[in-house]
């Protein structure tokens, strides 16, 4: 079975989100699965598997599986157009949060999500102290707490209690604020992180799902239907957003890191 490392929304190796990509040849178990991500431990694992209309597509962070993934999306349509070598210009796939779907755009890649806009709400006073914040807004959206804070500074600069946050029943937590200024190599909107103790990743480095989030907020705030968001992990990168009714276009581009093949079957 072939496997591929890809790092996504990016165009340059060693940034933005690395995904592995596994091609099944068939079914397999969900343990063996679980098992296989859990070794590669990267954020996100995907697995393909080709129907007759598109693939089914199931994503698993080292510690379970998650309904929602944008970058190891974006990571398996690159992977497939430009390693398996597939024509057309969109690919459907099969998921737990329904038909999502890839465009190519050149050499970039668009995806069409579902948009998962916060819902205001009490203030958690875990929350609050794992993050050492003051929030202007806090809110939770289908899968994660959502934060908003006054300054990109304070993003930035945020150094949460992973632990705490771990306790959290949440999928993973959101922190974002509003850019002001210019920005060099590339002006964008708005800036967040994305913490995920619980599934395993302490930080994740470029989050498409909660962008799915971010679009709807930022799109009210700001009055505008597309914008650009930057992450700012260490590794860091750019997601395009637009929001369309209740759906939302996330852009980007791709690298292969790695080509390879299981060495153990699929079971």
């Amino acid at each position: 079975m072939k496997m591929f490392t890809v790092d996504a929304f990016t165009d340059q190796p060693f940034s933005g989100n690395q995904a592995a990509i596994c091609l099944l040849d068939g079914p397999c178990s969900d343990a063996w699965m679980q098992a296989l991500a859990r070794e590669i431990n990267y954020s996100e694992t995907a697995f393909l598997l080709e129907r007759e209309e598109g693939f089914h597509l199931r994503w698993f962070t080292p510690a379970y599986e998650v309904d929602l993934c944008g970058h190891a999306t974006l990571a398996a349509a690159h992977a497939l157009w430009n390693e398996i070598g597939l024509a057309g210009a969109s690919i459907h796939f099969e998921t737990r949060s329904g038909i999502l779907t890839a465009e190519r755009l050149g050499p970039v890649i668009q995806l069409d999500f579902p948009a998962t806009p916060p819902v205001a709400s009490e203030e958690n006073s875990t929350l609050m102290q794992a993050l050492q914040v003051e929030p202007a807004f806090v809110g939770s959206t289908k899968f994660d707490a959502f934060v908003v804070v006054r300054s990109e500074s304070q993003v930035r600069e945020m150094k949460p209690d992973f632990a705490l946050l771990s306790t959290l029943n949440k999928r993973g937590i959101i922190v974002t604020a509003h850019a002001v200024g210019s920005h060099a190599p590339k002006p964008y909107d708005f800036i967040s992180r994305f913490f995920a103790p619980s599934a395993g990743i302490d930080e994740d480095p470029v989050t498409g799902s909660a962008h799915c989030a971010l679009a709807p907020y930022w799109s009210q705030e700001m009055n505008k239907t597309e914008l650009i968001g930057y992450q700012a992990s260490a590794r860091g990168g750019f997601v395009e957003v637009e929001l369309r009714n209740e759906r939302v276009l996330l852009r980007g581009r791709a690298v292969t890191i790695v080509r390879g093949e299981l060495a153990i079957p699929a079971a």
